[in-house]
């Protein structure tokens, strides 16, 4: 028995033209979307913060087996490992696609500690870097 794909929603540098897309090759594209959330910039990187009364935040659901998704744990406890004691942690969050269809995907979001000042107000990240 084969493990079922599971879908992922990224928002930061893992999004097409972000500098670690090349990480989602080999995962199938499903659809634009957008959560709700608060997006700082934590290094070259996002942190994501899940709150229903935040913002609207961009991103792109994927399809991905489950060893793309074992490296992209990897990949993102290894991203944030670099600030000393924080973290992210992938949880379940519904997205909302182009055509108002909900999803639910899994999402990478951060636990350490944020900046307000370095909150993010557009929600996209490709268009802050």
């Amino acid at each position: 028995m084969h493990p079922q794909p599971q879908l992922v929603f990224v928002y930061g540098t893992l999004r097409r033209g972000g500098s670690n897309h090349f990480r989602m090759a080999g995962a199938a594209f499903i659809s634009p979307g957008s959560i709700t959330g608060s997006m700082y910039r934590i290094d070259w990187y996002p942190g994501l913060v899940l709150d229903e009364s935040g913002s609207e935040i961009q991103g792109e659901v994927y399809s991905v087996g489950p060893e793309q998704l074992s490296a992209l744990d990897i990949f993102e406890g290894l991203s944030a490992g670099e600030i000393q004691g924080s973290e992210y942690r992938r949880v379940e969050t519904t997205v909302v696609c182009k055509n108002s269809q909900t999803l639910s995907a899994w999402v990478w979001e951060w636990v350490g500690i944020v900046d307000e000042s370095q909150r993010l107000s557009e929600g996209d990240w490709l268009q802050e870097e």
